[in-house]
């Protein structure tokens, strides 16, 4: 199956398990793609020991998934583009969501 996981929030709890939950998905041999967008580009500066958002993606590039980030959110907030927040478009959005046999957002 194919997975789409829509990320606009930045509460670091959510945003951990939104990812475990990708990782997850990974591990029953499901395609999966993260798009953060909105507050959800802040992922990386949010995290902490206990909800360890940057090793769980970490994990999930490492296991096969694909991140993708929305530019202009990322562009608002005077950041830059990374390999775990690389700058993507609305249309990359569109075609997960087009491609994807589910869709689930946090």
């Amino acid at each position: 199956m194919k997975i789409g996981v829509i990320i606009s929030n930045n509460d670091v709890e959510t945003c951990w398990n939104a990812i475990r939950y990708a990782n997850f998905a990974l591990g029953q041999k499901d395609e999966v793609k993260i798009f953060f967008m909105g507050k959800g580009v802040e992922y990386q500066k949010i995290s902490t020991d206990k909800f360890n958002t940057i090793e769980q993606s970490e994990k999930f590039i490492q296991s096969g998934g694909k991140i993708y980030a929305c530019g202009s959110c990322i562009k608002s907030r005077e950041h830059e583009g990374s390999d775990m927040c690389p700058l993507s478009t609305m249309k990359d959005m569109y075609d997960i969501i087009k491609e994807s046999d589910k869709v689930v957002t946090f």
